[in-house]
């Protein structure tokens, strides 16, 4: 009972501390993702930072150089589009409404000729020719009566209406005729000669042609004039086809031992090869991969249903194991200065998929192998243009995704060894694969020695896992598969001492591992965790082994001298002293948990309806087990599994049908309970658990066949 409250003292203490445990580690988380965008920004910023020259205007150059990105060069693209439209000629346009306006102005000459013409016939004392002409020319326009002389109006003035009449229709016939081509400024005087030539074609009377070439003169003027709209139009039309001159991504700009003119100086300025200062674009793209980085980290870590301690203690494991890789990749990015730029073939970045999938989970892993490719194109763009080396994010996408799709799911350390094989054999596949793609002509050395680095970047990445898994775990409190297969080895020193100590009990143990592994996977739980949790779920029996009763034989039952009291205490530290043991020994917590867990907070009925024999104050939470209840699907499991190896071990005769009823009865009765109020399984499961257990029971404990006894013969 002391050590009852003890214990529930010290309980209350840790509760108090919960709260400030928490707060911290909410804080270590925050500063854990921080630390791990910083290193990151710190390592590629130096990877993505534009180069920059220090040249000289007409010096000359000491190397090549080339492009460093795809840029728009504005001001050859402007001087192209000026060239264009400078080609585009003039347009012009035909203006058919000239010819009807020189030929309204004809006819109104006419027409005012006919007027003074017939009013002179009406009058008595008719008016002089020079006032004839007057008058008519005053009915004209001005440039009209500068171009038609008086002499051709006197003439026509003289003649008769029918050879008016005819003069006015031949002009006017002429003038349609000449005025429906295109005259420009340049033609002009060449039409207006060409009036004469048609007038006499058409019988003009000679007293009357040189009016009519007057006339006819005048009115033919340029039809064809300069459209400023369209002109503009098709200059434009001229300078949208030009497309947009562009300096390419890995374009020589300037070739060893050329002079640096003006034209070259001022690509170098444009491609920011001249400028050290412009880095506010690469770093805000970093900044934002580097972002959606942790956002996939936050997202991958964050979803999972564990403590928040238990976050952070995989936070700072996949934070070291990512700084390992990037270091690495460091390291050998420095020799790319060398004649080795494929040095990058050796890195071993399969070692840090593995490592995830082993020590955190699979689907962090796939995603790191994505984010150590993108890393490793930055990190070894040395020989390349532009900041990404595409082969080398192929290169390490692939090792990186045969690394965890060769690991299996209980991976021993020479299954670890098997996966670093294929690895290495992927890694040839893929550097052939790129080389023949390439279409280039590497020699035989070099093709000899980019496949011999891919092979020791497998081997290495095994070899490093094996060696580094133990640290790892050792540090972390990590449990991985590896480490249970260690742990279920019967040579291990604590299952030996539960085999010689409590023989009784290694074998209960062993029959509850084989239920619940069967149970665990059944359901999609951890079967290894529930088999090697159950070998040492009771390992806390060694301390006093003769007081439960599988561990008795050819002795009294010790219990039947000691109170009820006494034995629920001496029963019920087995769970304590079992999670003692195995904290001592530096065993994962997982497996602590399920060692007191496994009877969650039941109750001890034997004692229990002992003691209220007695007593009948006793109350049920006396002769309950401390707990916790059991918080994962593996020590629930356990705890269903330990019960029916118990009850099933003592029944008479058990049968298929004893053996259902037995175990949905013990299932029924830790639910009510609520002994399974805290871990996540569901009705479904449970269902599937029972069935599973069944089936494998059925197989143990099978009728066989009565063998006869054979006659007894003397031998002879």
């Amino acid at each position: 009972m002391r050590k009852n409250q003890k214990g529930s003292k010290r309980k209350r203490m840790l509760s108090k501390k919960e709260p400030q445990k928490m707060e911290r580690s909410r804080y270590l988380n925050v500063l854990l993702y921080a630390g791990l965008a910083a290193i990151l920004f710190v390592v590629l910023f130096f990877h993505v930072k534009p180069e920059s020259l220090d040249l000289d205007l007409f010096s000359v150059s000491e190397q090549t150089i080339y492009s460093p990105s795809t840029v728009d060069d504005q001001e050859a693209t402007e001087e192209k589009k000026q060239e264009a439209t400078d080609q585009v000629e003039d347009q012009y346009t035909l203006k058919k409404a000239y010819s009807d306006n020189r030929v309204d102005l004809i006819s109104s000459l006419f027409e005012a000729i006919k007027e003074e013409k017939k009013a002179a016939d009406d009058k008595e004392n008719a008016p002089s020719d020079q006032e004839l002409v007057k008058r008519v020319k005053e009915k004209l326009t001005t440039d009209m009566q500068e171009a038609v002389s008086d002499q051709s109006i006197k003439a026509l003035l003289q003649a008769s209406d029918e050879n008016l009449s005819f003069t006015k229709d031949s002009i006017i016939t002429v003038v349609n005729s000449l005025m429906s081509k295109e005259i420009t400024a340049a033609k002009l005087q060449d039409e207006k000669k060409q009036v004469k030539t048609e007038l006499k074609n058409n019988s003009i009377p000679s007293k009357y042609l040189n009016a009519a070439k007057e006339i006819g003169e005048f009115a033919i003027i340029p039809n064809y004039v300069f459209d400023p709209v369209a002109t503009e139009k098709k200059r434009q039309e001229a300078a949208d086809n030009i497309q947009p001159v562009q300096i390419k991504q890995g374009q020589i700009l300037v070739e060893e031992g050329e002079l640096i003119d003006r034209e070259v100086y001022r690509k170098l300025e444009l491609t920011g090869l001249l400028n050290s200062s412009n880095l506010f674009k690469p770093v805000s793209g970093l900044l934002i991969l580097i972002g959606l980085f942790l956002a996939a980290i936050v997202h991958s870590l964050e979803s999972r249903k564990k403590s928040l301690v238990h976050k952070n203690k995989s936070l700072l494991l996949y934070s070291l194991i990512f700084t390992i890789i990037l270091i690495i990749m460091e390291v050998f990015s420095l020799f790319q200065e060398t004649k080795y730029t494929t040095i990058g073939y050796v890195v071993p970045v399969a070692l840090g998929t593995m490592l995830i999938k082993l020590l955190i989970n699979e689907r962090l892993a796939i995603f790191s192998g994505l984010v150590f490719a993108l890393c490793g194109s930055m990190m070894f763009n040395q020989g390349v243009t532009g900041v990404f080396n595409y082969v080398i994010c192929a290169y390490y996408l692939m090792s990186g995704m045969a690394g965890i799709l060769f690991l299996r799911k209980h991976n021993a350390r020479s299954k670890i060894l098997q996966a670093g094989l294929l690895v290495a054999l992927v890694n040839v596949l893929v550097v052939l694969s790129i080389t023949l793609i390439q279409n280039s002509s590497p020699s035989g050395l070099e093709i000899g020695v980019n496949l011999m680095m891919a092979i020791v970047s497998g081997f290495a990445s095994s070899i490093l896992v094996i060696g580094l898994m133990p640290v790892f775990e050792s540090m972390f409190g990590i449990l991985s598969t590896m480490k249970l297969i260690e742990l279920s080895n019967p040579n291990h020193p604590l299952l030996k001492k539960i085999l010689t100590e409590t023989p009784g009990t290694y074998h209960h143990s062993v029959m509850v591992a084989n239920l619940a592994d069967a149970a665990c996977e059944a359901v999609g739980a951890n079967g290894l965790l529930a088999r090697v949790g159950a070998y040492y779920h009771d390992i806390g029996k060694t301390k006093r082994p003769q007081y439960f009763i599988e561990n008795q034989m050819n002795i009294d039952n010790p219990h039947d001298k000691l109170s009820p009291q006494l034995s629920k205490n001496i029963i019920i530290a087995h769970t304590t002293d079992g999670a003692d043991m195995l904290r001592e020994k530096k065993f994962p917590e997982e497996l602590v948990d399920i060692a007191e867990q496994h009877h969650g907070k039941s109750l001890l009925k034997f004692f229990y309806y002992k003691a209220k024999e007695r007593d009948d104050q006793v109350t049920e939470e006396e002769f309950r087990y401390p707990g916790p209840k059991p918080q994962s699907k593996e020590a629930a499991i356990i705890s269903v599994a330990d019960s029916v190896e118990a009850a099933v071990r003592s029944m008479h005769n058990p049968n298929p049908e004893r053996i259902e009823k037995l175990v949905k009865g013990i299932i029924s009765d830790k639910m009510q309970d609520g002994q399974f109020s805290e871990c996540d399984l569901t009705f479904k499961e449970l269902n599937i658990i029972s069935q599973t257990i069944c089936t494998t029971l059925k197989g143990i404990f099978h009728s066989r066949i009565e063998y006869p006894d054979a006659p007894k013969q003397k031998v002879k």
